[in-house]
């Protein structure tokens, strides 16, 4: 009779590092499985004590799976769709996506190309030349990533305060966006070096041969090669004006020009007692970027593992 082999301490690391994993990826999937859940529940039975997790039980059963009482009232509150002539037949007239999601797609669009853009060419300039002081501005801009937003609220309140007051024409948007691209460049400046020291300069010293300009060799070699990392950036850049809430609540003085984090906070305090209204506007506001990540995750951490390693 052939004698068992005992675990080796390799599998049993394998083991435990894989519970670990699993333990992790149940606490945080827990709350969004229960937000999703609760956002189809009905009002009586978000209210309910005891709680339960599914609305699936009746006087004689504990579950019973032909009994569930979903209900989409929740999402029908926040959408508000009314019957239209237009191509839907339909028009959503919740203030939530009829208003703030307008304003923040805004902003992290236009913020998302400025700052791909602009660190694009900082991350080019940092990669492929030799500078004096470039050590220097590189451990500055590194420095910089590392101070909150939090620690400057006050500071550009005030600072919008008193442009509002002068005499030269103020935008709140416009100022919201470079606030955004001042405070998000510096961290996406290194990755994008990173990224352009992973592409090897033979490949633009080839193009020169040939006959290319620098210009040239940058825009039909250099820029196509490096445009994986460019996309992380502006996918990065996008989902973190998308989630912040607290420059886009103060330093906007409209409620009408407020991003969608301030309309779900807003939102928050005229439902709080509609758990189910809640938990779908928090639904329906993070799914598109867990659309965007889904569609694009392969891109995305292959370009940030890439510029992570060479930077």
């Amino acid at each position: 009779m052939a004698k068992l082999r005992s675990p080796s301490r390799k599998t049993w690391g394998s083991l435990l590092v894989n519970g670990i994993m699993i333990v992790i990826l149940v606490v945080v999937l827990a709350p969004i499985v229960l937000t999703v859940i609760i956002s189809f529940k009905d009002q009586q039975d978000t209210i309910r004590k005891p709680p339960v997790l599914f609305p699936c039980d009746t006087e004689t059963d504990g579950f019973d799976l032909d009994a569930c009482r979903w209900a989409v009232e929740g999402y029908e509150r926040v959408l508000a769709p009314k019957p239209s002539e237009g191509l839907l037949g339909f028009k959503l007239t919740g203030k939530l996506f009829r208003l703030y999601v307008p304003n923040t797609l805004l902003y992290a669009t236009a913020t998302a190309f400025g700052v791909t853009l602009l660190a694009g060419m900082s991350g080019f300039g940092f990669s492929r030349y030799r500078f004096p002081g470039r050590g220097l501005l590189l451990a500055a801009i590194l420095a910089i990533t590392g101070v909150p937003l939090l620690t400057n609220i006050l500071a550009l309140y005030q600072m919008g305060v008193v442009l509002r007051k002068s005499p030269f024409p103020f935008n709140d948007r416009v100022f919201l966006i470079v606030v955004y691209l001042g405070f998000f460049l510096p961290l996406s400046v290194w990755i994008a070096k990173g990224f352009f020291d992973t592409i090897p300069r033979d490949l633009e010293e080839a193009a020169l041969i040939d006959g290319a300009s620098a210009l040239g060799a940058l825009r039909h070699v250099t820029m196509p090669a490096a445009m994986p990392g460019l996309a992380a950036i502006f996918l990065l850049t996008f989902v973190n004006v998308w989630n912040e809430f607290l420059a886009g609540y103060l330093l906007v003085s409209k409620n009408e020009l407020k991003p969608v984090m301030f309309g779900l906070y807003d939102f928050l305090s005229a439902n709080i007692i509609n758990l189910q209204v809640i938990a779908a506007a928090c639904v329906l506001i993070a799914l598109p970027m867990v659309v965007v990540f889904l569609v694009a995750r392969k891109s995305f951490l292959s370009a940030m593992v890439e510029g992570a390693v060479k930077g």
